[in-house]
């Protein structure tokens, strides 16, 4: 059994936790502000630089709450200090993403470009053409975004081009044979 929601949450220095009575959590630190609605049953305790998270009972769905929202709160608190990052690969002949502004601008064997522009938040880095780092403090969007990069062109399973996550296992086929 999972006894995430009973661990305590390190807050560190720079970073500023502020809990609602109405179910709101506002965390503001270094790279940026985040703010996350939680259930009014879970309370949150502030004490000496430690999240504390509780709940009324042990019943299935306030157990289940229980871990949700305490690690919500450490992700906003993580992503405050440090942010959250995913790489994505891209591999195929003429594969390529380039920067232009903010935007990314995809060439995956289309007849046009893909261009994504990101959300608040959310930066890409491109260090070489074949890589894509999607960086941001909300944990959720940076996966939101990369998954739909991901889907502009999904790796197949013949010859594996596409765009795929850096430690992906791509499940290969054997082709037909002569």
């Amino acid at each position: 059994m999972s006894r995430i929601g009973r661990r305590p949450i390190e807050v560190p220095s720079g970073v500023t936790v502020e809990v609602s009575p109405g179910g709101t959590v506002n965390v503001e630190g270094p790279l940026g502000k985040l703010e996350q609605q939680v259930p009014v049953r879970i309370s949150i305790v502030q004490e000496d630089g430690v999240l504390n998270v509780t709940r009324p009972t042990d019943r299935g769905d306030d157990r289940a709450l229980h871990g949700l929202t305490r690690t919500l709160v450490a992700n906003m608190v993580e992503g405050v200090t440090k942010g959250f990052e995913k790489h994505l690969e891209i591999q195929g002949v003429g594969y390529r993403a380039q920067l232009k502004g903010s935007d990314l601008e995809l060439a995956v064997g289309y007849s046009h470009s893909v261009t994504i522009t990101p959300r608040d938040g959310i930066s890409f880095e491109v260090p070489i053409p074949t890589q894509i780092i999607v960086k941001g403090t909300d944990k959720q969007a940076v996966g939101q975004i990369a998954a739909e990069i991901r889907k502009v062109r999904p790796p197949e399973p013949y010859k594996g081009k596409g765009i795929r996550y850096r430690d992906e296992q791509v499940r290969r086929k054997v082709g037909k044979r002569a």
